[in-house]
């Protein structure tokens, strides 16, 4: 008997999961929906059937499940997911607490296997698991010497608040998520200020993309931003390759990959953008072409889903991976 349980299942999150759980065929015999007190007795439909959201104690994990996938929050994880795991669960976490922790997988399922060194497995920041999507065939065709990200990041990355500014901010109202109006302007700021001057969200892209290729000395930097966009997360990647590689050779290493879709025409006006991507489980690339400025060095452009791959669709891919190796 399978069981199988979603922490945080009201939010923004967590009800792309529920309609994941349905796209990826997940079989448990037993699915328990947990949230805080605040939405806990919600109904919601799982798979056709109709399931009462729970609330989330310390009492919980006692009750002894096989999966347990949670998106809410850094502090509900570091306090629940240890606890799940003594229990015997299998924890796939979306938030940023365990990420870089020493024996814990980071898993994009196209690119990495989890080791289960521990039974929890880290879910990666969103901008990161579309960025590497798109690094991982030029990684095994002509190697990484560097990697450079400028991000362009939907409001839905903020979850309901920067949906909210966005929304209000097109009525005049003022901020209660962002330091300043997104509406109509443009942020370079996601997450807090560090003292090297990134943010930690570049900072979690940088450290990311070198565990998850497993190429720790890799240089990479990011610059990440936020944007009035409601949905969809655009990145542009500056690579510079090992070996040397034209832009045509560049481009058909995209080519006949299922998670990625390859929109490189612009003579027609054919690029990624972020309504396209919105809805769709790939990472679409395009716009690629060679830099100039420095040798064998590439501009590629991507955009992705941000509550479908880069959370919710990576999460139950996971899961469905670890039901079918058990």
């Amino acid at each position: 008997m399978v069981k199988v349980a979603i922490v945080g299942a009201t939010g923004v999150v967590g009800t792309k999961m529920i309609e994941m759980f349905e796209q990826y065929d997940i079989q448990a015999d037993e699915i328990t929906l947990l949230s805080s007190a605040r939405s806990a007795g919600k109904k919601l439909q799982v798979m056709g059937k109709e399931h009462t959201v729970e609330e989330l104690t310390e009492e919980t994990p006692k009750q002894k499940f096989d999966y347990v996938v949670m998106s809410a929050g850094g502090s509900t994880s570091k306090q629940f997911a240890p606890l799940f795991e003594e229990n015997g669960s299998i924890v796939i976490d979306n938030s940023s607490q365990w990420r870089m922790h020493e024996g814990i997988d980071l898993v994009v399922p196209e690119i990495n296997e989890p080791k289960l060194d521990r039974k929890i497995i880290a879910n990666p920041n969103c901008s990161t698991i579309q960025s590497v999507v798109a690094l991982k065939p030029l990684a095994d065709e002509f190697g990484l010497k560097r990697v450079n990200y400028t991000t362009y990041q939907a409001v839905s990355g903020s979850g309901s608040g920067g949906l909210r500014d966005l929304e209000e901010g097109a009525r005049g109202n003022a901020p209660t998520t962002y330091p300043h109006p997104i509406h109509d302007n443009v942020l370079p700021h996601i997450d807090v200020f560090l003292e090297n001057g990134y943010t930690k969200e570049e900072q979690k892209m940088i450290d990311e993309t070198q565990k998850i290729l497993d190429l720790p000395e890799l240089p990479v930097s990011a610059t990440c931003v936020r944007v009035p966009v409601s949905n969809s997360h655009s990145v542009q990647i500056n690579v510079t390759l090992e070996k040397d590689a034209t832009e045509e050779e560049v481009r058909n290493a995209f080519k006949n990959i299922p998670h990625i879709k390859l929109v490189d025409d612009p003579e027609n006006n054919e690029y990624p953008t972020p309504l396209e991507a919105t809805g769709k489980p790939e990472v679409f690339v395009g716009r690629i072409r060679k830099d100039n400025s420095m040798e064998n060095t590439f501009h590629v452009w991507c955009a992705a889903d941000n509550i479908l791959k880069g959370a919710a669709q990576n999460s139950v891919q996971i899961l469905k991976k670890m039901m079918e190796r058990e």
